[in-house]
Order: structure tokens, then C-alpha cells, then sequence
């Protein structure tokens, strides 16, 4: 009896346990539920809190009343902005999820399909984007699945018909293309019926809109008899109800990659070929590559022999490696609109190169003036003409299209230099005389930047992202963005320069190393571009935490400053404790406040691919900040003054 008893016991300790860590983790799911709306003006999830171990009572959040699982969330007409968190798939054993009437953007989070339990589903009137995950078949309990009124693209995908209990399906007023699938349809071909998928499978289903997208083919037999109008509005090809417009058709299918797998088929098909014809390709192409290679070789003695000959009148260099030896035309008429500067007028504007505002191994900057008035600042390759070949010659040519950026926050290229002797390769940059933004606040007293002065920063540095992120193809991603690479004007306006993109050339592996001679590759490949650009957005984040806080992003007293910021921005009431001390208090816009740190949560996420484009950042900020600061400036007359001093 005690044998059984102390069984018992051990089980039930297993149990709680165990019931204990499950509700562990619905709290982290909806904290990261929680983390990826950046707004929330109704403060729907003010009560979300992290020290809180029960979740049971947080807004829009039901459980059950046998293990206190999360069972319910529903948060419709809440005016919520921000991202579907793909940990929402850790609630197991959620029932409802119901979020319609909100502004969620991005994909549906593959992870949806992770939840077993889930009856009904409803996402409906929101902006969320990409196609509908195949994982959504994954969920055996469904009935409902509304997501109506968004911006989902793609086909249907046919894994729905595994939901054998779901009895309403709403995907109106979406963009969605292809034919609907059913794969049991009477004009199919049939194979096992146990193996297939679609629509026709949905013995249950009773209620199914697809109208207003742009679907196409032919309506399957099995659903000839639901209502017309809710086929309206598509490019079907055999039904009796109202298509869209022809043009909008056309345009729609002409732009969709995918169109139809039958049209694949076929196209395979056609490109069969006899067989005398595939071996004459194959010889084709063994002859070209034997001239290719002939023609390589007679090229690369004559170069030798070149070389060779030249050794009696001209001095001694290194040896060359082939590639630097490969003719690579650069022409000036390239960069027409960017004017030449001789080195002897740099030389004069920098006081004969004296008057250093910085440097590195392979770089130097010099401050100067030029005649006309005009401040500038000159960056200077350290690099010696034995180490300097056609390949960073033609990347020197490709960086000055950095003339070709246009935005008031992005310091201009006013000229560049090119000359043999001495052998001169330099940038001419607008300079801002104000100093930079690292040395108003972390070198100086900081008070001439004052709250609503940085948050002019902020919009405005996002703004310069925005355009060299977006508007600009390809991208265009700053080499080290930091608050030291923003100079300010006069008038506090920011200026991005990219001094540090040519030491990033001559010293990242992947695009080579001057003191090695040799230049591996100049174009970034598209994922590194991504990465790029993505390393920007979390760098902006930093930068947003420096005028925030007034710490630098690396310091003896807190470390790193991300690590320091995160334990504050999870809660929105700690978001206080990271507003720099010499900002006076009644200055500090709390609305502001909250969405720049919200924003910032987005910025730092460790997952790249989850920051969102400055885009949108820019948009979130705009209209927030914006907003706010029109309220400061009807409630408080300080705000007046200290804007004036920000516009001053």
C-alpha cells in the first residue's frame, strides 16, 4: 500500500511539474506574441506582464480552468500594429485564436500549423502579406478559418483538404492566384483517394468565399453548388457569375511567376530533343571550350612576354599575379557629373594635407576648404601604386557613384582625385562642421541635444535609411553606421558620411586585402547585400538607444548597451529608467518615448530576418513621433521653447 501511494505521489509531482513548465512556456509565447506589436494605443496588453507567472488574467488571454493552459486569445478591434511572432505555434493547446480587425503585417508564421487544438481561427481584416503556409493543413481540429481581407498571395494551398473537420472557410478580398485545388474533382484523373488533397475532400465544409481574388481555371464539379457570389469577382473560365475586368487578369497572371503547373508539363515536354541533337550541342561545346582555353593561353604568353620586355626600362616592382594584369578600361566620362579635383588644390584646401580629422591603416581623412568657400572632407587610400591594381581601380569607379545619392541627410560627394604622380586616389565629401553625434553626447555635456531635438535625429537619420535601403536599386547599406558616422550641420541636421566603406574593402575576406594583393570579388553577392542592410537596421536601433539613454553603445560602466537596454524595454513601465539623466524629465514625451523603444525592440531582434525594412520603420516613427510631438506642442509651453531651440 505504501509502494502504491508513494507512486501516486511521485506522479502527481511529475504532473505539476510538468503543467508548470507548459505554462512557462505560454507566458514566453505571449510575451513574444507581445514583443512584435510596436503599437498598441488602446494599451490592450498593458497588463502583459513578465514577472506575472499566470497569464490567465492578462487582456484578451482565456485558460482552462483543469491545467491553466492558454486556451483562448482573442484581441479583435484592438488597433494593434506590428507582426504575427512565429512563437505563437508554442501554445498548444490553444482553441481560438481570434485577431481580426487589427493592422498585423508579414507572412502567417509557418509555426500556426503547431497548433493541434486550434478550432477556429480568425485573421481576417489585417495586412498580412505572403502566401497561405501549406502548414495550416497541419491542424486535424479546425472548423473555422477566416482570413478574409488581407494581402495573401500565392495559390491555395491544397493541404487544406486535410482539415476534415472544418466547416467555414472565408478567403475573400486577398490577392490569391492559380486554380482552386481538388484534387477528387470528377475531371481529375484519380489515383488512391486516401493520398489526396483539395478542397472536394471537405465532406463538412458548408460555407466557402473565395470571392474578389484572382483565382482561374475552371470551378470544380464539387463546388458547383455554392453560391455564385462567392466566386465574384476572380478569372474563372467556365462559371456564370461576374469576373474581374480582363485587364486586371492579364495583368495579375502576367506578373505571378508560378501561372500553372499543366503549363510546366507541357513545356518539359516540349523541350524534348532527338538524341543526335543533344550530341551535337555536346560537341559544339567541348570545341568552344578547347578554343576558349587556346586563346587564354596565347593571351597570358604575351603578357609574360610583354613583361619581360619592359623589365629593361622601367624600374623594378613586384610580380603581378594574371588578374592584375587583365586590361580593365577605366573612363572618366563614367562619373562626368562628379567633379575631378587636382591634388594640388586639395593640397592647398587641407593645408598641404596637415589638418587630419582622422585615420586608420588604410585610410586617412583630412578637414579643409575650398576656394569657393565650401567646407570639405577629403578620405585619402593609404594604399601604395605597387599594391593597387585594375580591380580596385574599377571598385574606386564604382564607389563614386555614391555622387548619385540624393537626400538631404546623406553628405554629398563633391569631387574625387585621380593621379599617377603622385600616385593619388581620394573621395571629396561636404563636411559638416558641427561635429558628430557621438561627441554631443558622449564627449560633450549633451544639453544642446534636448529631447525633441533628438527625436528630429531619429526621424531623420530613419528617413536617410529609408531612401538608401528602398529607393535606391540595389540597395545601398552603410559600410559602419554608428553615431559617429552622423555629422550634424549647423542646424543640427544629420548628415550620414561612409567614410568607413574602403576600410572595410581593403580588409574584409570577402572582398579582398590590399596588403594581399589581390581582390577576391567586388559585387556583393544578394545575400550578403541582405545581410548588409539588415545589419544597418539593427545599428539604427543602437544609434536610437544612444539618444535615448546618452550612453555610448560600448562603455566601461554598463558594457554593452544592448545588453544593458533589454532587461528595460521588455517592460513599457521601465522604459523611464533608459532616458538620459541630463534630459529633464517634464521634457521627455512619454508617448514618444514608448514608441522609439518599441521600435527599437524591432531593430535588435537577434533574428535578422524578423527586422523589419526601414520603410517601415520610418513610417511607425513618422507617424508617431510626429503625432506625439503635435500634442506636446499644444499641452506644454516648454516644449515650444525647446522646439524652437531644435529648429534654431
Amino acid at each position: 500500500m505504501s509502494t502504491a501511494r508513494l507512486l501516486g505521489v511521485s506522479i502527481l509531482c511529475f504532473l505539476l511539474v510538468r503543467n508548470s513548465e507548459s505554462v512557462s512556456d505560454d507566458v514566453s509565447a505571449l510575451l513574444a506574441f507581445k514583443r512584435a506589436i510596436y503599437e498598441d494605443p488602446l494599451s490592450m496588453l498593458s497588463d502583459w506582464n513578465s514577472k506575472d507567472k499566470d497569464p490567465c488574467t492578462w487582456s484578451g488571454v482565456g485558460c482552462s480552468a483543469f491545467n491553466s493552459r492558454v486556451v483562448t486569445l482573442e484581441l479583435s478591434n484592438s488597433s494593434l500594429q506590428g507582426f504575427l511572432a512565429p512563437e505563437i505555434g508554442s501554445l498548444r493547446s490553444l482553441q481560438k485564436l481570434v485577431l481580426d480587425h487589427n493592422t498585423f503585417m508579414g507572412p502567417i508564421p509557418k509555426d500556426i500549423g503547431m497548433l493541434k487544438n486550434l478550432i477556429e481561427l480568425n485573421l481576417s481584416t489585417n495586412q498580412l502579406a505572403g502566401p497561405i503556409p501549406s502548414e495550416i493543413g497541419d491542424m486535424p481540429k479546425i472548423t473555422k478559418i477566416d482570413l478574409h481581407a488581407n494581402r495573401l498571395d500565392g495559390a491555395i494551398p491544397p493541404e487544406v483538404g486535410k482539415l476534415g473537420s472544418l466547416l467555414e472557410l472565408r478567403l475573400s478580398n486577398n490577392r490569391l492566384t492559380g486554380i482552386i485545388p481538388a484534387s477528387n474533382d470528377s475531371n481529375k484523373e484519380s489515383t488512391n483517394s486516401n493520398d489526396q488533397i483539395g478542397l472536394c475532400q471537405l465532406s463538412q465544409l458548408t460555407d466557402i468565399d473565395l470571392s474578389y481574388n484572382f483565382l482561374v481555371g475552371d470551378i470544380p464539379t464539387c463546388l458547383q453548388q455554392i453560391q455564385r457570389s462567392s466566386l465574384v469577382g476572380n478569372c474563372f473560365h467556365n462559371n456564370d457569375t461576374s469576373n474581374r475586368p480582363l485587364q486586371q487578369c492579364e495583368n495579375e497572371i502576367n506578373q505571378d511567376p508560378g501561372k500553372d503547373s499543366h503549363t510546366d508539363k507541357d513545356e518539359q515536354k516540349g523541350l524534348q530533343e532527338p538524341l543526335w541533337l543533344l550530341i551535337l550541342e555536346v560537341i559544339a561545346a567541348v570545341s568552344f571550350l578547347c578554343l576558349l582555353t587556346l586563346c587564354t593561353v596565347i593571351g597570358l604568353r604575351r603578357c609574360r612576354a610583354r613583361s619581360s620586355g619592359s623589365e629593361d626600362s622601367a624600374p623594378w616592382t613586384r610580380a603581378v599575379s594574371w588578374k592584375e594584369n587583365t586590361v580593365i578600361s577605366i573612363d572618366d566620362d563614367h562619373v562626368v557629373n562628379v567633379p575631378k579635383i587636382s591634388r594640388q588644390e586639395l593640397a592647398e584646401a587641407c593645408e598641404d594635407f596637415s589638418n587630419i580629422i582622422g585615420s586608420s591603416h588604410e585610410t586617412v581623412v583630412y578637414k579643409g576648404t575650398l576656394k569657393d568657400g565650401r567646407e570639405i572632407a577629403v578620405l585619402s587610400l593609404s594604399v601604395s601604386l605597387h599594391c593597387w591594381n585594375d580591380y580596385l581601380e574599377l571598385y574606386f569607379q564604382k564607389e563614386e557613384k555614391m555622387a548619385r545619392l540624393s537626400h538631404e541627410n546623406v553628405a554629398k560627394m563633391v569631387g574625387y582625385c585621380k593621379e599617377s604622380e603622385p600616385f593619388s586616389r581620394m573621395l571629396v565629401f561636404q563636411y559638416p562642421p558641427n561635429g558628430t553625434v557621438y561627441e554631443h553626447l558622449h564627449d560633450g555635456e549633451g544639453w544642446q541635444l534636448s529631447w525633441p531635438r533628438r527625436m528630429k535625429l531619429a526621424l531623420a537619420i530613419a528617413r536617410a535609411l529609408r531612401y538608401l535601403h528602398t529607393e535606391l536599386q540595389p540597395p545601398f547599406a552603410v559600410a559602419a553606421l554608428t553615431s559617429s558616422s552622423i555629422y550634424l550641420t549647423e542646424d543640427y541636421s544629420p548628415k550620414i558620411i561612409d567614410f568607413e566603406r574602403w576600410r572595410h574593402l581593403v580588409t574584409k575576406p570577402g572582398l579582398g586585402s590590399v596588403n594581399g594583393g589581390s581582390v577576391n570579388s567586388i559585387a556583393d553577392p544578394r545575400h550578403k547585400r541582405f545581410m548588409d542592410v539588415q545589419a544597418n537596421t539593427f545599428a539604427f536601433g543602437v544609434i536610437l538607444l544612444e539618444l535615448i539613454s546618452g550612453r555610448a553603445s560600448v562603455s566601461k560602466d554598463t558594457g554593452d548597451l544592448v545588453d544593458w537596454a533589454r532587461k528595460h524595454l521588455e517592460q513599457p513601465e521601465e522604459f523611464g529608467k533608459l532616458v538620459d539623466q541630463r534630459l529633464q524629465r517634464q521634457s521627455v514625451n512619454q508617448e514618444s518615448l514608448g514608441i522609439v523603444c518599441n521600435v527599437v525592440n524591432l531593430c535588435i531582434d537577434p533574428e535578422p530576418s524578423r527586422r523589419p525594412s526601414m520603410s517601415m520603420i520610418a513610417a511607425i516613427l513618422e507617424e508617431g513621433i510626429e503625432a506625439s510631438a503635435a500634442t506636446l506642442m499644444r499641452d506644454s509651453s516648454l516644449a515650444w521653447a525647446e522646439a524652437e531651440l531644435a529648429i534654431s
